[in-house]
């Protein structure tokens, strides 16, 4: 049976990633932190780090593990990755506050 979706898409991908996350050995934390290295490698775009916003707050994620996890790869996949992966994650964190302040706006 095919549920019916407005956003398929990013759908399949939120769910594709929630399975990752619980079919993986590591903790939490050090899942998140891998993905977010992986992420950055690649150069992702804003809405792949909007993917795992939810899963790095559920795993009690801090900035400054963020920043450690950035400053260990830099040396690897450049300083233009990286200031590019902070751009991004910057982004991402901005579109889920505004999603957020608009689903309050929208209950109140």
């Amino acid at each position: 049976m095919t549920t019916q979706s407005d956003t398929p898409v990013l759908d399949t991908l939120a769910a594709m990633t929630m399975d990752s996350i619980e079919r993986c050995g590591l903790p939490q934390d050090m899942l998140i932190l891998t993905r977010i290295a992986a992420l950055a490698a690649m150069d992702a775009p804003p809405l792949s780090y909007l993917a795992h916003i939810e899963p790095a707050m559920k795993s009690g994620l801090t900035a400054d593990k963020l920043q450690d996890v950035l400053v260990a790869i830099a040396p690897i996949v450049g300083t233009a990755r990286v200031m590019s992966a902070a751009g991004h994650i910057a982004e991402a964190l901005g579109i889920a506050i505004a999603v957020a302040n608009e689903d309050m706006s929208n209950k109140a």
